[in-house]
């Protein structure tokens, strides 16, 4: 409704819809989007060395006439953004006050200083178009009639508004859960998703296993008693074992949806296909060497891997420029069977995430699918890292049994699959993994799910204990 009282607002979602509608159809060829991109280019680096107080002293350097034909293909000659500058910067990376925005986000701060991410009228209807357009063809399979519960970290986040603003585009009516809220609890969301009934649930992998595991203890039945018809999972690393274990215990579709930060926005949206897909008219990606700062090259199956440093496209509260995500991604060109014409994403977990195990170094995605791949029902799970005396590394799994019992028959299997891909001896066992394994959202996979007996305990390690010890109370 807003948009009848901001025509410019209105005018943009509509310009907006118009350009994913033809893009999603494939009327964009290369020439086209980079077009597109390179204008887009030019107009973000204008506005933001003009309008924030920290890009005009990062791009001082940069000539007018140099911005007025900048190409995509000179950006790797601009500076990157990280995090640590937005944690120094504050309010001087915004390239709008506070005031000009509609709403008030954070980081969450648990490892760091909290940042601001205010969004303006053009952030939101720029990111929440993506979304709009990719889940469509998602959800439609489930009729006209869902009620979607939407469960966030903290009230200060962007869940719950961008995914209730996109089912309200979509025509489903919503429920803005939140179970770790005082005033709201787990026994009375459970009550709600049952109430209702909620048919489609966006939420963490963490939480989706905490509900579950809340509903087992209560003696629900989780598919005789619970109506869900999909998952829509975000906010922490989701292997495809993990994805289909958390589908089989709730007997409904499980999805990776969303992979986004509060600082960058929307940077992958789950499609029909199955994949994340990018989106490139709002943003441009770049894939680098996580330890330095080249362009990384495709290997033989078109794959880039490495970390992902995304620049926005659009014009609002807080662009950003050559940002380091911190992130490792592998990104592949789409084919011809891609739902949307976009480069395929997949977030492998944070480049300080990932693990040397016996000399090889792996990410914390393909631990995670390599350890869980063989088992199905578990509730939680956590993993410790520990070494022999012989300089060795081990792998322990802590699984949390769930209502279908133990997990005996694919123990044989789970090992020979570690000792066979990372050369390290596995041992499996059931058990309590704690609160610590919910904090995933808050801090990260490695701080949530494993224990490392060979390093000191980190910053990270540090504000999962915290909080967990916070939610046990």
């Amino acid at each position: 409704m807003f948009t009848q009282y901001d025509p410019e607002a209105g005018a943009l979602a509509s310009e907006l819809r118009d350009q994913f509608d033809s893009f999603a159809a494939g009327d964009w060829d290369t020439e086209k989007l980079k077009s597109h991109q390179t204008q887009r280019l030019r107009e973000v680096v204008a506005y933001v060395r003009a309008r924030s107080p920290f890009y005009q002293e990062k791009l001082a350097a940069l000539a007018d006439d140099e911005i007025s034909t900048l190409s995509i293909d000179d950006l790797r000659g601009l500076p990157f953004t990280t995090k640590e500058d937005l944690r120094k910067a504050q309010f001087d990376i915004l390239s709008l006050p506070v005031s000009r925005a509609w709403v008030f986000y954070e980081t969450t701060g648990t490892t760091g200083a909290a940042t601001p991410c205010p969004r303006t009228n053009s952030d939101s209807i720029h990111n929440n178009t993506v979304l709009t357009a990719y889940y469509r063809d998602i959800l439609a399979p489930y009729g006209d009639r869902q009620v979607i519960g939407v469960s966030g970290p903290t009230e200060l986040h962007a869940t719950g508004d961008t995914f209730g603003d996109v089912c309200r585009n979509l025509g489903h009516g919503i429920a803005k859960m939140w179970p770790r809220s005082p005033m709201v609890g787990f026994e009375r969301a459970l009550g709600v998703m049952r109430l209702l009934p909620v048919t489609g649930l966006f939420c963490t992998p963490g939480m989706a296993m905490n509900l579950a595991q809340e509903a087992v203890d209560a003696g629900f039945d989780l598919k005789r008693d619970f109506s869900l018809d999909v998952l829509m999972l975000t906010g922490e690393l989701m292997s495809p074992s993990l994805l289909r274990n958390i589908g089989e215990l709730w007997g409904a579709e499980a999805r990776n949806c969303l992979y986004a930060s509060q600082e960058a926005s929307v940077l992958a949206a789950a499609s029909a296909d199955g994949s994340l897909r990018t989106a490139p008219l709002i943003n441009y990606y770049e894939v680098i060497e996580p330890e330095g700062t080249e362009p990384v090259a495709p290997d033989a199956d078109g794959v880039r891997c490495g970390e992902l440093v995304v620049t926005n496209l659009y014009l609002g509260a807080k662009p950003l420029v050559r940002y380091r995500t911190g992130d490792m991604v592998r990104m592949t060109d789409p084919g011809s069977e891609a739902a949307v014409p976009a480069p395929a994403l997949e977030a492998v977990g944070r480049v300080h995430d990932r693990l040397r195990l016996n000399g090889h170094l792996v990410s914390g995605y393909d631990l995670e699918d390599l350890l869980l791949r063989r088992f199905r029902g578990y509730l939680n799970y956590q993993i410790t890292v520990d070494r022999e005396g012989l300089g060795r590394d081990t792998l322990s799994l802590t699984l949390e049994t769930g209502p279908d019992g133990g997990h005996a028959d694919a123990v044989e299997e789970a090992i020979e699959d570690c000792h066979w891909e990372l050369d390290t001896a596995l041992t499996v066992k059931s058990g309590s993994v704690g609160l610590i394994a919910s904090t995933g959202a808050m801090v990260s996979w490695k701080a949530a799910r494993v224990v490392d007996l060979r390093a000191q305990s980190s910053i990270e390690n540090t504000s999962a204990e915290r909080i967990a010890a916070a939610r046990a109370r």
